[in-house]
């Protein structure tokens, strides 16, 4: 289902401006099933030079209704639809801060029709509304009114469904033609793993996204490496999961890669994880921070995904804590540290600073960057809004993840166990959570 809006507005930012005029027509690919209209009460003053462009002025929203009392029919109107427009991002963004302003986050897929045109209609010289109308026949009602040009785009999204039934705005040149186009329109834009499937059924690839029909469409259109143009010679079928939550679908991505292997996913077969921050006692007593990569034997405080990216870590852990670089591994010298220089360093590279206390402050740099919790509850979204989803960590371990009705369960630990399906345990979830954690994203973190 696809939702076609268009919205006046009393300017140019959705920060500072609000909506003035409001059209929706919902379109099932075939028909339009239903449409809303209204003129809205920005509640501040209309500039004179959009009057003139609309002829919307404040006489005319004096006594519409405010966007609050629309908002719920905006809610439903859209619910399991793509935000459809012409420049979507411009609608999209006013209509999400007007919901934001009511403390309600509003995420829907979008699709602009502008991008698409450009796609799938090339040649022509402007792709505004109104160019691009008139170099396809169409005529608009009531220009720059939200019904009149909300139903001129609806033409518009017809004529672009009529040459393309996937609405992807993907070249079909070098796909396998036993893939079904149509899958990508039924792509949801939420959280989840989605998995590429080949001609005997057999999982290719396996990713994760917090949109999971942006993701997908990404790989299909920006098919520039050997790698990523045999891939989409082989796929024939596409699947997913919906997970809700951002952490949920990196835990559920992590296990499935580890037991499908699919042949695209051969770095994340292994450990995505190359290099590690471990730590050791110098002669002096002094605890030393080292970056280094991931053997066998290694045990590791946290672990990173590139070298750049642990040393970056590292960097930040000596500045914050006031840590020796020299102790750090990220200064050579046969005397003090840099650091001492400019003061940010109290002396431990040349014994002016006792070990214990010193020490203490690498303690405290490295449970920054750890969970601290042996038992805990992540609490985050779930698929829908009745739902929470849950990661367990249970004596230091990770346990699994599972989803529950929050209406039910109102965060009681022990309905909340029963719905959590078991999975291992390694080192990548363990940095998956501790990441997540330190990140503040998780709805709700409860001790037990």
């Amino acid at each position: 289902m696809f939702a076609i809006i268009d919205i006046e507005t009393t300017g140019g930012s959705a920060l500072h401006e609000k909506v003035t005029e409001i059209a929706i027509y919902v379109h099932n690919g075939i028909q339009i099933t239903g449409e809303f209209s209204t003129l809205i009460n920005p509640e501040k003053h209309i500039p004179s030079f959009i009057t003139r462009l609309t002829g919307i002025s404040d006489d005319m929203v004096r006594n519409a209704p405010r966007f609050y009392e629309v908002a719920r029919d905006i809610v439903e109107l859209t619910k399991g639809c793509i935000f459809v427009a012409h420049n979507a991002l411009f609608d999209y963004s006013f209509i999400r801060q007007e919901f934001q302003q009511l403390g309600y986050k509003y995420h829907r897929p979008t699709l602009c029709t502008v991008k698409l045109s450009r796609k799938l209609l090339p040649g022509f010289k402007s792709y505004s509304l109104g160019n691009l109308c008139e170099s396809l026949d169409i005529r608009i009602e009531n220009r720059h009114r939200a019904a009149g040009d909300a139903l001129a785009t609806v033409k518009v999204f017809e004529k672009l469904l009529a040459q393309d039934p996937s609405l992807s705005g993907i070249s079909l040149n070098g796909l396998n033609p036993s893939l079904n186009k149509a899958l990508f329109s039924s792509l949801p834009g939420n959280a989840g793993v989605y998995y590429f499937h080949d001609e005997f059924g057999k999982i290719v690839y396996i990713g994760k996204s917090r949109d999971i029909r942006t993701r997908v469409l990404s790989h299909f259109s920006n098919r520039q490496t050997p790698k990523s143009l045999q891939m989409c010679e082989r796929v024939v079928d596409i699947t997913f999961e919906e997970t809700g939550s951002e952490l949920i679908a990196l835990l559920l991505e992590s296990d499935e890669i580890k037991k499908h292997l699919p042949v695209f996913n051969r770095a994340q077969r292994r450990t995505g994880y190359k290099y590690g921050l471990t730590s050791f006692l110098n002669l002096g007593r002094y605890q030393n921070l080292q970056l280094s990569k991931l053997t066998s034997t290694s045990n590791p405080h946290t672990v990173f995904t590139s070298f750049e990216e642990g040393n970056t870590i590292l960097h930040n852990l000596a500045t914050k804590f006031h840590l020796c670089q020299k102790l750090c591994g990220l200064y050579q010298s046969q005397g003090a540290c840099f650091h001492h220089s400019i003061g940010q360093c109290n002396g431990a590279c040349i014994g002016q600073e006792s070990p214990d206390s010193y020490n203490a402050r690498v303690s405290e740099a490295l449970a920054s960057y750890s969970h601290p919790w042996q038992n805990v509850m992540i609490i985050d979204k779930g698929r829908h809004e009745d739902e929470c989803s849950v990661a367990l960590i249970e004596n230091g371990m990770y346990s699994g993840f599972g989803w529950f009705d929050k209406t039910y369960a109102e965060y009681n630990t022990d309905i909340i166990r029963e719905c959590i399906k078991p999975y291992a345990d390694n080192r990548d979830v363990q940095q998956i959570v501790r990441q997540y954690i330190n990140s503040g994203k998780a709805l709700k973190i409860i001790k037990f």
